[in-house]
């Protein structure tokens, strides 16, 4: 095993990609100024490899827990590290007493340091020999933690974390066996990390429709977490909605883990306060859910203009259409 690895870090290190010889990286920027652009989205190259992150990761956590044995390489250490200093920052700005109930003013200024640092701690990630991408990657990472005038979080901040995993994925610093590792470890400190921030600073929830809308602010670990469900033996969809289950299960599957901090910051009967949720607890099996989610995720996030206006578009996520 640690010869394996050996060999797999060490190409990590060494040569660039033969795709990206020649290759010019731009910092991505918006393309989507009105409802008619969305046309252009749909058939873009940016959609296709989007969706196709989504899939291809969803496949892979099938049936696995959060718990089991995976491999990890040392870019997956490295954005590991990325995010504890972003969790380290929330301890070190304190929000500040304001009489609003919502937005604290205080993730300005943590917003502000991530805005000069994010470049500098995507070099961490990304090897010299590709230091080129480092601008293109790291805007990602600066979409994806919520929007610093509005102080709101949403889908689409979401969708920018999981575009910046993409792009290194594309760039060759995350490879094939690293895929458990990027949901299970990764994409769930991202999220530990999203809950501070909301919890903190007391972030609205962006263009969320209340108890219609399936979650304030997430919605990926909704379908990759039902994923990690399908064949469970025991668990069925209408367990997630049984208190003692979700306490018993919550920290093998991403999507029981959701439905515990939903229950911890909002009040009330579920049925009422989540309503979407609810329903999905009546569907049969989890296969079902998973397909009813990524339908819904295309429909109500990714094929919606409010979410995907924001969306910016590089070199890795071209908005030129689809190469037939």
């Amino acid at each position: 095993m640690a010869e394996r690895e050996q060999q797999a870090d060490s190409h990590h290190g060494d040569e660039v990609l033969p795709s990206l010889t020649g290759h010019t990286f731009v910092v991505p920027k918006k393309e989507i100024n009105t409802v008619s652009d969305m046309a252009k989205w749909k058939r873009s190259q940016a959609y296709a490899d989007y969706m196709g992150f989504i899939l291809t990761v969803n496949e892979s956590v099938k049936g696995k827990k959060l718990t089991c044995d995976y491999r990890v390489s040392e870019a997956v250490e490295n954005l590991m590290a990325l995010l504890d200093t972003l969790d380290r920052w929330i301890d070190e700005t304190p929000p500040e007493d304001q009489p609003s109930r919502f937005g604290n003013k205080t993730f300005r200024t943590w917003y502000a340091k991530l805005d000069q640092e994010a470049e500098n701690l995507v070099a961490t990630v990304i090897p010299s020999q590709l230091s080129t991408a480092v601008p293109e990657v790291a805007l990602y990472l600066k979409e994806s933690v919520g929007n610093s005038t509005r102080i709101d979080y949403g889908t689409g901040h979401e969708a920018a974390f999981a575009a910046f995993l993409f792009c290194l994925c594309k760039i060759g610093v995350l490879q094939v066996d690293d895929q458990l590792a990027i949901v299970f470890k990764v994409f769930n400190r991202y999220l530990e990390v999203m809950r501070k921030l909301q919890k903190t600073y007391r972030m609205e929830p962006a263009g969320s429709q209340g108890v219609w809308g399936l979650d304030d602010f997430q919605f990926l670990p909704f379908i990759w977490g039902s994923a990690q469900l399908v064949d469970h033996i025991t668990l069925e969809p209408r367990h997630f909605v049984d208190e003692k289950m979700v306490n018993e299960h919550h920290k093998d599957y991403m999507f029981l883990e959701c439905i515990l901090f939903i229950t911890q910051m909002k009040t009330g009967p579920f049925a009422e306060h989540s309503n979407q949720l609810w329903n999905i607890s009546a569907v049969p099996t989890w296969a079902k859910v998973n397909q009813g989610l990524i339908r819904m995720y295309k429909a109500e996030c990714l094929e919606k203009f409010p979410v995907i206006q924001h969306f910016k578009f590089g070199s890795l996520l071209p908005i030129t259409p689809v190469k037939s």
